[in-house]
């Protein structure tokens, strides 16, 4: 492996840590939808690969196709930032909708009273919520509709520095400088969403925080949102 090849290499991984940890997008949405919906960590961190591999690997296809047919960086960059506003908007909705759907399921999991006459002519009351045992969403070893909706913001989400990256060994017409490239970086963006969600969730092991109670889908759908905007801002 040639020096300037190492060089780009050591500037891949840099960049593969220092962009996923500067966007809160790439783990936060991961740690409020497990505290939500009661994922394990084994879970939760399936999740997380899941939707990172699509992460890089949308902007590793973009980046190959544009090498491929000759296309400018500049081209490929629009290309990109276009997905990035399709991202954002999808992950803006998808956490207003959540949102919604929590408020909903808040307001039907409250607990209220009716009242009842017994024959001798005792009154009282009886408190309950409409969702009885079930206020609550059921574990399950399947990939939920809620994790898709994810991968697929996450498909459309660009790694923005890995494209330029790129051009730099296929301007030279080197594609193992190219592979090199995209594996380091792909393992260093990989590697640290992960870690940032493992170690995320450990914080809210350590902090007892577990299901965050009635409010909580309603709280993660506002995280949600959050991480949309700034995803939409760009930073």
């Amino acid at each position: 492996m040639s020096d300037d090849l190492v060089v780009l290499a050591l500037t891949a991984a840099t960049i593969g840590v220092v962009h996923t940890l500067l966007g809160p997008d790439h783990y936060v949405p991961f740690l409020v939808l497990a505290r939500a919906r009661g994922w394990g960590l084994r879970r939760t961190l399936g999740v997380t690969a899941l939707c990172g591999v699509g992460h890089v690997s949308g902007s590793v296809l973009l980046g190959v196709a544009g090498i491929s047919l000759g296309w400018a960086a500049t081209s490929v960059a629009w290309f990109e930032s276009a997905r990035g506003e399709a991202a954002g908007w999808l992950l803006l909705g998808f956490g207003v909708a959540y949102t919604a759907w929590g408020l909903r399921q808040a307001v039907r999991g409250r607990p209220h009273s009716h009242w009842h006459a017994h024959g001798d002519g005792e009154v009282h009351a009886h408190a309950h919520t409409h969702h009885g045992e079930h206020a609550h969403v059921h574990a399950d070893k399947s990939v939920s509709p809620t994790a898709w909706a994810l991968f697929v913001v996450f498909v459309l989400g660009p790694c923005e520095p890995l494209v330029p990256l790129l051009m730099i060994p296929a301007s030279r017409s080197s594609w193992w400088g190219v592979a090199t490239v995209t594996a380091v970086f792909a393992a260093a963006t990989l590697t640290t969403m992960l870690a940032a969600t493992w170690l995320g969730t450990i914080g809210f092991e350590a902090l007892g925080l577990g299901r965050i109670g009635r409010y909580g889908h309603a709280l993660a759908g506002l995280a949600l949102v959050a991480c949309g905007v700034t995803l939409r801002l760009g930073f």
